[in-house]
């Protein structure tokens, strides 16, 4: 499925579910942290970014909980810098709302596309030029929380990833690896995404608490807009992300 689709879903595990727990008590002291939300609650109260905000130390151990189970081990087929403080998600009802600093443009792509991205591709400049200046290896998401369906799931473009690592593959060929993170790929890669919109079917993955799903580093995805048939939930749809960066970046343009 993961070649093929570009993710996998992994049932509920009990070592993922006791660091689940630890990490939804984490989740509960961040989100109180005034500066915290300072910081990181955007597009008008509706989204918790959270970059690196959960305690996580290099091995994935929060609060002393290790982070253990079968998604783990099958993690250990990518070769990996030190993981990084997992990220912190959190989408509210009403998601989404403009972002500060968003265009226009921006916002409806935001509404009607999901905000959909490659992870790693970052917008540089005055021209938001893309470029990749973190090659990661996968993108890891554990649930913190039961939520509806349409609580602003995660999208995937099912079999996006095979159509970006042949994009990427020939932007980059005639480069070496170091001069990667200068390369400007914007029109290839909204190329590509366009491609993708096309011919890829759009899937929304949910998960409890327990289970966790792996996203392909290459595939497209995003995050849906919060359905009226999702409901009110005042703690919102948590989940707790990894994405650590490949030790030999020659690697990120591969499937």
């Amino acid at each position: 499925m993961f070649e093929e689709k570009g993710w996998i879903k992994f049932p509920l595990d009990a070592q993922i579910a006791r660091w689940v727990a630890q990490a939804a008590k984490s989740a509960d002291r961040v989100l109180s942290d005034p500066e915290m939300r300072g910081e990181w609650l955007q597009c008008e109260g509706t989204w918790f970014v959270g970059v690196d905000a959960l305690p996580s130390d290099e091995t994935g151990a929060i609060e002393g909980v290790p982070l253990r189970g079968e998604v783990i081990e099958w993690l250990k087929r990518y070769e990996t810098k030190a993981l990084h403080p997992a990220q912190l998600s959190v989408m509210y009802e009403g998601y989404p709302k403009p972002r500060k600093g968003e265009s226009e443009s921006a916002f409806r792509y935001r509404l009607n596309r999901d905000a959909a991205h490659v992870d790693g591709l970052l917008p540089v400049g005055a021209q938001r030029q893309r470029m990749l200046k973190e090659p990661h290896a996968y993108v890891l998401g554990l649930p913190l929380n039961e939520s509806a369906a349409g609580a602003s799931p995660l999208v995937v473009w099912e079999g996006s990833h095979v159509i970006m690592a042949e994009v990427f593959l020939t932007a980059f060929l005639a480069h070496a690896p170091q001069d990667w993170c200068d390369i400007d790929v914007t029109s290839v890669y909204q190329a590509a995404r366009k491609k993708v919109f096309e011919t890829c079917p759009r899937v929304e993955i949910t998960a409890n608490p327990g289970e966790a799903y792996v996203i392909h580093r290459l595939s497209l995805h995003g995050v849906a807009p919060w359905r009226a048939d999702a409901g009110s939930v005042k703690e919102g749809r948590r989940i707790a992300y990894l994405r650590p960066e490949l030790k030999h970046q020659a690697q990120w343009p591969d499937l």
